[in-house]
Protein backbone atom coordinates (compact mmCIF):
# COMPACT_ATOMS: atom_id res chain seq x y z
CA UNK A 1 0.00 0.00 0.00
CA UNK A 2 1.14 3.72 -0.99
CA UNK A 3 2.64 5.60 2.25
CA UNK A 4 1.10 8.70 3.58
CA UNK A 5 1.93 12.11 3.82
CA UNK A 6 1.00 14.24 6.88
CA UNK A 7 1.56 17.66 4.98
CA UNK A 8 0.62 19.59 8.33
CA UNK A 9 2.49 18.66 11.58
CA UNK A 10 4.02 20.61 14.03
CA UNK A 11 6.15 18.18 15.74
CA UNK A 12 8.76 20.59 16.73
CA UNK A 13 6.66 21.43 20.01
CA UNK A 14 5.62 18.23 21.00
CA UNK A 15 7.94 16.71 23.71
CA UNK A 16 8.85 13.16 22.23
CA UNK A 17 9.20 14.22 18.42
CA UNK A 18 11.48 11.12 17.57
CA UNK A 19 9.29 8.77 18.98
CA UNK A 20 5.67 10.11 16.98
CA UNK A 21 8.06 9.52 13.46
CA UNK A 22 8.85 6.26 14.90
CA UNK A 23 4.78 5.45 15.16
CA UNK A 24 3.88 7.38 12.06
CA UNK A 25 6.76 5.15 9.91
CA UNK A 26 5.08 2.39 11.80
CA UNK A 27 1.44 3.25 10.99
CA UNK A 28 2.54 3.98 6.70
CA UNK A 29 4.01 7.30 6.89
CA UNK A 30 6.44 8.36 4.82
CA UNK A 31 7.51 11.67 5.70
CA UNK A 32 5.69 15.36 6.78
CA UNK A 33 5.30 19.08 6.48
CA UNK A 34 6.52 20.54 9.76
CA UNK A 35 5.49 24.21 9.79
CA UNK A 36 6.65 27.28 11.96
CA UNK A 37 4.45 29.75 12.97
CA UNK A 38 6.75 32.40 14.27
CA UNK A 39 10.74 32.51 14.52
CA UNK A 40 11.39 30.14 17.14
CA UNK A 41 9.03 27.37 16.06
CA UNK A 42 10.56 27.67 12.56
CA UNK A 43 14.04 27.64 13.60
CA UNK A 44 12.55 24.17 15.53
CA UNK A 45 11.42 22.45 12.52
CA UNK A 46 14.70 23.62 10.48
CA UNK A 47 16.33 21.82 13.90
CA UNK A 48 14.18 18.32 13.73
CA UNK A 49 14.45 18.12 9.89
CA UNK A 50 17.93 18.80 9.65
CA UNK A 51 17.83 15.50 11.83
CA UNK A 52 15.47 13.30 9.99
CA UNK A 53 15.14 13.02 6.42
CA UNK A 54 11.29 12.42 6.32
CA UNK A 55 10.35 15.87 7.93
CA UNK A 56 10.26 18.62 5.45
CA UNK A 57 9.82 22.59 7.09
CA UNK A 58 8.43 25.97 6.73
CA UNK A 59 9.29 29.78 8.06
CA UNK A 60 6.14 31.64 8.64
CA UNK A 61 4.16 33.67 11.07
CA UNK A 62 0.50 32.86 12.34
CA UNK A 63 -2.13 35.40 11.96
CA UNK A 64 -2.18 35.38 15.91
CA UNK A 65 1.17 37.22 15.78
CA UNK A 66 1.19 39.11 13.36
CA UNK A 67 1.84 42.61 15.07
CA UNK A 68 5.52 41.22 15.47
CA UNK A 69 6.13 40.95 11.73
CA UNK A 70 8.11 44.17 11.34
CA UNK A 71 10.20 43.13 13.99
CA UNK A 72 10.79 39.74 13.33
CA UNK A 73 9.70 39.86 8.90
CA UNK A 74 13.42 40.05 8.03
CA UNK A 75 14.17 36.93 10.35
CA UNK A 76 11.57 35.11 8.80
CA UNK A 77 12.36 36.27 5.46
CA UNK A 78 16.44 34.65 5.77
CA UNK A 79 14.54 31.14 7.06
CA UNK A 80 12.36 31.35 4.38
CA UNK A 81 15.47 30.65 1.65
CA UNK A 82 16.34 27.43 3.04
CA UNK A 83 13.26 25.95 3.89
CA UNK A 84 10.76 23.91 1.83
CA UNK A 85 7.61 26.45 1.70
CA UNK A 86 6.24 29.71 3.94
CA UNK A 87 3.96 29.60 6.17
CA UNK A 88 1.85 29.18 8.37
CA UNK A 89 0.65 32.21 7.93
CA UNK A 90 -2.96 33.64 6.69
CA UNK A 91 -6.00 35.56 8.82
CA UNK A 92 -7.93 34.73 11.30
CA UNK A 93 -11.04 36.77 12.23
CA UNK A 94 -12.06 34.17 14.84
CA UNK A 95 -9.99 34.84 17.28
CA UNK A 96 -8.34 38.06 15.85
CA UNK A 97 -5.85 37.84 18.34
CA UNK A 98 -3.69 40.81 16.08
CA UNK A 99 -5.69 43.74 14.60
CA UNK A 100 -6.88 42.58 11.08
CA UNK A 101 -4.43 45.25 9.58
CA UNK A 102 -1.67 43.62 11.06
CA UNK A 103 -2.73 40.09 9.87
CA UNK A 104 -3.18 41.50 6.38
CA UNK A 105 -0.15 43.11 6.12
CA UNK A 106 2.03 40.33 7.30
CA UNK A 107 -0.12 38.06 5.11
CA UNK A 108 0.32 40.02 2.02
CA UNK A 109 4.25 39.99 2.99
CA UNK A 110 4.57 36.45 3.23
CA UNK A 111 2.50 35.90 0.02
CA UNK A 112 5.25 38.40 -1.87
CA UNK A 113 8.09 35.99 0.07
CA UNK A 114 6.57 33.11 -1.47
CA UNK A 115 6.13 34.23 -4.79
CA UNK A 116 9.37 35.79 -5.30
CA UNK A 117 10.92 32.58 -3.92
CA UNK A 118 8.50 30.53 -5.98
CA UNK A 119 7.85 28.11 -3.05
CA UNK A 120 4.41 26.77 -1.97
CA UNK A 121 2.61 28.65 0.68
CA UNK A 122 0.46 27.27 4.15
CA UNK A 123 -2.40 29.33 4.83
CA UNK A 124 -4.45 29.66 7.72
CA UNK A 125 -8.05 30.79 7.08
CA UNK A 126 -10.92 31.06 10.08
CA UNK A 127 -13.70 33.03 9.42
CA UNK A 128 -11.66 35.14 6.82
CA UNK A 129 -12.35 33.22 3.61
CA UNK A 130 -13.66 36.35 1.51
CA UNK A 131 -10.50 38.07 2.08
CA UNK A 132 -8.49 34.95 1.88
CA UNK A 133 -9.87 34.64 -1.61
CA UNK A 134 -9.44 38.57 -2.52
CA UNK A 135 -5.67 38.18 -1.75
CA UNK A 136 -5.20 34.61 -3.42
CA UNK A 137 -6.95 35.46 -6.55
CA UNK A 138 -5.08 38.69 -6.74
CA UNK A 139 -1.11 36.68 -5.94
CA UNK A 140 -2.54 33.47 -8.72
CA UNK A 141 -0.04 31.26 -6.38
CA UNK A 142 -2.30 28.00 -7.73
CA UNK A 143 -1.74 24.73 -6.79
CA UNK A 144 1.24 26.38 -4.07
CA UNK A 145 -1.56 28.13 -2.53
CA UNK A 146 -2.35 25.46 0.37
CA UNK A 147 -5.24 26.05 2.77
CA UNK A 148 -4.50 24.10 5.60
CA UNK A 149 -7.18 22.47 7.97
CA UNK A 150 -9.78 23.49 5.02
CA UNK A 151 -13.15 23.95 6.91
CA UNK A 152 -14.80 26.63 4.31
CA UNK A 153 -17.87 24.37 3.02
CA UNK A 154 -18.94 23.67 -0.51
CA UNK A 155 -19.53 26.66 -1.07
CA UNK A 156 -16.23 28.46 -0.30
CA UNK A 157 -14.50 24.89 -1.68
CA UNK A 158 -15.86 25.65 -5.47
CA UNK A 159 -14.51 29.32 -5.21
CA UNK A 160 -11.42 28.21 -4.08
CA UNK A 161 -11.45 25.77 -6.50
CA UNK A 162 -11.63 27.96 -9.25
CA UNK A 163 -8.30 29.85 -8.23
CA UNK A 164 -6.60 26.15 -8.46
CA UNK A 165 -5.65 26.46 -4.60
CA UNK A 166 -4.37 23.11 -2.82
CA UNK A 167 -6.25 21.73 -0.15
CA UNK A 168 -5.75 19.90 3.02
CA UNK A 169 -7.87 18.00 5.12
CA UNK A 170 -7.27 17.45 8.97
CA UNK A 171 -8.89 15.89 12.07
CA UNK A 172 -12.14 18.07 11.63
CA UNK A 173 -13.81 15.68 8.56
CA UNK A 174 -13.77 12.56 11.48
CA UNK A 175 -15.53 14.76 13.81
CA UNK A 176 -19.23 13.55 14.32
CA UNK A 177 -19.77 17.93 14.18
CA UNK A 178 -17.87 18.05 10.92
CA UNK A 179 -20.62 17.29 8.08
CA UNK A 180 -19.61 20.96 6.51
CA UNK A 181 -16.41 19.93 6.06
CA UNK A 182 -17.27 16.55 4.96
CA UNK A 183 -19.20 18.27 2.34
CA UNK A 184 -16.65 20.34 1.20
CA UNK A 185 -14.29 17.63 1.17
CA UNK A 186 -16.69 16.28 -1.57
CA UNK A 187 -16.52 19.25 -3.78
CA UNK A 188 -12.68 19.16 -3.26
CA UNK A 189 -10.52 17.89 -6.51
CA UNK A 190 -8.48 14.50 -5.63
CA UNK A 191 -5.88 16.14 -7.71
CA UNK A 192 -5.76 19.03 -5.36
CA UNK A 193 -6.39 17.57 -2.18
CA UNK A 194 -4.16 16.52 0.78
CA UNK A 195 -4.00 15.38 4.59
CA UNK A 196 -2.78 16.58 7.50
CA UNK A 197 -2.77 16.04 11.25
CA UNK A 198 -1.96 19.71 12.73
CA UNK A 199 -0.46 17.97 15.45
CA UNK A 200 -0.53 18.33 18.25
CA UNK A 201 -4.29 19.88 17.74
CA UNK A 202 -7.37 18.21 16.19
CA UNK A 203 -6.76 14.61 17.50
CA UNK A 204 -9.68 12.47 15.36
CA UNK A 205 -12.09 10.18 17.85
CA UNK A 206 -11.86 8.08 19.46
CA UNK A 207 -9.15 9.94 20.99
CA UNK A 208 -9.80 13.90 21.53
CA UNK A 209 -8.89 13.95 24.62
CA UNK A 210 -4.94 13.30 23.90
CA UNK A 211 -2.44 15.17 21.82
CA UNK A 212 -3.11 14.36 18.67
CA UNK A 213 0.44 12.74 16.17
CA UNK A 214 0.73 12.49 12.89
CA UNK A 215 0.15 8.46 12.76
CA UNK A 216 -3.45 9.86 13.13
CA UNK A 217 -3.21 11.02 9.36
CA UNK A 218 -4.30 7.70 8.34
CA UNK A 219 -7.80 8.76 10.68
CA UNK A 220 -7.80 11.54 8.33
CA UNK A 221 -7.49 9.66 5.03
CA UNK A 222 -10.38 7.21 6.25
CA UNK A 223 -12.76 9.91 6.82
CA UNK A 224 -11.69 11.43 2.89
CA UNK A 225 -11.94 7.51 1.21
CA UNK A 226 -15.81 7.42 2.76
CA UNK A 227 -16.86 10.84 1.65
CA UNK A 228 -14.84 10.27 -1.76
CA UNK A 229 -16.09 6.09 -2.44
CA UNK A 230 -12.47 5.48 -3.24
CA UNK A 231 -10.61 2.84 -1.47
CA UNK A 232 -8.37 3.72 0.99
CA UNK A 233 -5.06 3.27 -0.58
CA UNK A 234 -6.62 5.23 -3.66
CA UNK A 235 -6.74 7.84 -1.05
CA UNK A 236 -3.42 7.41 0.27
CA UNK A 237 -1.71 7.11 -3.15
CA UNK A 238 -3.72 10.75 -4.25
CA UNK A 239 -2.82 13.04 -1.52
CA UNK A 240 0.97 11.86 -1.35
CA UNK A 241 0.87 12.56 -4.94
CA UNK A 242 0.08 15.61 -4.51
CA UNK A 243 1.71 16.62 -1.42
CA UNK A 244 4.85 15.86 -3.51
CA UNK A 245 4.16 17.36 -6.22
CA UNK A 246 3.38 21.14 -4.23
CA UNK A 247 6.48 20.28 -1.56
CA UNK A 248 8.82 19.43 -4.52
CA UNK A 249 9.59 16.05 -2.31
Amino acid sequence: MTGWVDSHCHLQVTSDPDALLARAHDAGVDWIMCPGIDVETSEAAAALAARHATVLWSAGLHPHDASAWGRVGDRISTLANDAQAIGECGLDYYRNLAPREDQMVAFRAQLELAADLGKPIIIHCRDAFADVHAELESAALGSAAILHCWTGGPRWTKRFRELGVTFSFAGPITYPTGDTVRFAAAEAPPGSTMVETDTPYLTPPPHRDQPNEPANVVRVGEALAEVWGVPLDEVASSTSQVAAAVFGR
